[in-house]
């Protein structure tokens, strides 16, 4: 089970409610390390004196604010600690608002709420009332030396303190370069908007997040294993001298064909298209994936 790595309290009006912070997400990211070609040793990162070249080990490594160039304040972890005892310890609710009037964009890190105590009557209230109410709460708190602004939300059974990001951070949709609503280079016809609705409707489904799978992780582990088992763990593939380079893509202009042709597909009524039945490789050409 993931290891809590912030505790305090949940403040809103006077009712405190001791808690920790648990990461809700685990990582299932490939981890690739760096190996010198020559002769495939792992190559290594150093932490060094930029001024002397030397080699810093981590329990000498202190955290500094540069407050003029080259000139710095050191700060330590207690002193950053210190700097707003209260701030730091407290998820401070300072507003509750309508869940469906955050927009999903804002939407960052989510983290599980453990009370402190099993059966804090305070946690289970403010989780029932987040519920019957459809509300979350706005909050305030202090994680690794900043200041975030988060919502408190239920899932299932837990308290979800999920980390927003703020309206700054976030860029102008009127920088991103798209179709107007309507107007000249928005035309649709009323034919096409049907016909686009129509697959729309027959692709449309319950969200199941357990249906959804990092298939190419598993194709790259798969690999990884084909290799192994041939003994090519040093093989290097470069790219072959004839493969021509992929042709940019260009966007069809008549849609129609390709709406009624994917409608049809689906035969209108949510089925899955087939899968196209893969090429055999001419000969005299090597496999590329898969080979092993």
């Amino acid at each position: 089970m993931a290891r809590a790595f912030w505790k305090g309290s949940i403040s809103f009006g006077l009712v405190e409610i001791p808690v920790s912070l648990l990461p809700a997400t685990k990582s299932h990211d490939l981890e690739f390390a760096l190996l010198d070609r020559k002769d495939f040793s792992p190559v290594g990162f150093k932490r060094y004196n930029k001024a002397s070249g030397r080699e810093v080990p981590w329990d000498q490594v202190v955290r500094g604010y540069e407050y003029e160039p080259d000139e710095f304040v050191v700060l330590s972890d207690e002193e950053l600690h210190r700097a707003n005892v209260e701030r730091s310890e407290t998820i401070e609710i300072v507003s509750f608002v309508n869940g469906a009037e955050v927009d999903p964009v804002y939407y960052e890190t989510p983290y599980y709420v453990q009370p402190m105590k099993r059966g804090s009557k305070a946690y289970t209230l403010l989780r029932a009332a987040l519920e019957r109410s459809g509300k979350v709460g706005i909050a305030r708190v202090v994680l690794r030396t900043r200041q975030r602004v988060a919502a408190l939300l239920v899932r299932d059974r837990v308290l979800v303190l999920d980390l927003l990001r703020y309206a700054h951070e976030l860029r102008n949709v009127d920088e991103i370069e798209v179709p107007p609503k309507s107007g000249k280079g928005a035309a649709i016809s009323a034919t096409e908007l049907k016909v686009a609705q129509q697959l729309v409707d027959g692709m449309s489904g319950s969200w199941d997040p357990e249906a959804y799978k990092d298939e190419y992780r598993d194709d790259v582990l798969a690999l990884v294993r084909r290799k192994v088992k041939a003994g090519q763990t040093h093989a290097i593939v470069e790219p072959e001298p004839s493969e021509a380079p992929r042709r940019a893509r260009s966007e069809v202009m008549d849609l129609m064909p390709l709406l009624k042709r994917s409608l049809a597909e689906r035969g209108g009524a949510g089925k899955r298209p087939a899968k196209a039945k893969p090429m055999r490789a001419a000969r005299g050409t090597r496999r590329r994936r898969g080979s092993a």
